[in-house]
């Protein structure tokens, strides 16, 4: 996959790198890729295609969150989901994941409730920002996937690993969240994902943070290295 240089992403991110918001700090970022495959990815293709036809049940009518696995279809939209997690969070290896680490999100107004649940703090920074537009918050990051991939055209899956083999849990992350949006036709994917982390226990765990400094403002969270999903 081809990793896509989204200026509307670009201020975001930037925001999203750090927002202090008291007691925690969050952090995410959001990233777009082309499904156009060469090199290891098209070999790692290949290789989950057997795999997850093999492991697919017998009947073709089975369902899963991307559609019957028994279908090419269907275990194409799964590849391309373990391929960004992959390009996304390059510290981790996700070509262990099937259908079910990923659930469909058939209602985006719930999907934005649920973000708009863990991000009202952020939002409030936002909107004191200096150059900060008309748009809120929300409303920004929404137009800005919608530019990057046509919203309305995409299949939207959160990604939801198996609590006992989460690589990333740890004791300072309050909640985290990384969706990821398909569109078929642009044959390009995105990804947007946030974390809370609690600055105390940060200060006990490296794999928290990697901070630059002792000081609480001095921290530099990549979405690599820093998205906990």
């Amino acid at each position: 996959m081809k990793y896509l240089d989204v200026p509307h992403f670009a201020r975001l991110n930037t925001f999203l790198d750090t927002v202090d918001v008291g007691n925690y700090v969050v952090c995410g970022g959001l990233e777009a890729y082309s499904c156009k495959l060469a090199g290891l990815d098209k070999k790692l293709s290949r290789s989950l295609d057997e795999e997850i036809q093999m492991e697919s049940p017998p009947s073709v009518l089975a369902e899963s969150p991307v559609g019957p696995t028994g279908e090419s279809a269907s275990r194409k939209t799964l590849i391309y989901l373990i391929l960004t997690l992959n390009h996304a969070l390059p510290d981790y290896d996700f070509s262990q994941l099937r259908a079910h680490h990923f659930k469909r999100e058939l209602d985006l107004s719930l999907l934005e409730e649920t973000v708009q649940r863990h991000l009202s703090e952020i939002a409030k920074v936002w909107e004191s920002a200096p150059d900060v537009n008309d748009l809120s918050f929300l409303e920004s990051v929404r137009k800005a996937i919608d530019e990057a991939i046509e919203l309305n055209s995409c299949e939207v899956y959160q990604y939801r690993p198996d609590v006992d083999a989460d690589l990333f849990d740890d004791e300072g992350k309050l909640w985290s969240f990384a969706y990821l949006f398909y569109n078929r036709k642009l044959k390009r994917t995105v990804m947007f994902g946030c974390r809370g982390v609690s600055k105390i226990a940060r200060r006990k765990s490296a794999t928290l943070c990697s901070d630059s400094s002792d000081t609480e403002s001095d921290v530099d969270y990549g979405m690599a290295a820093e998205m906990d999903v």
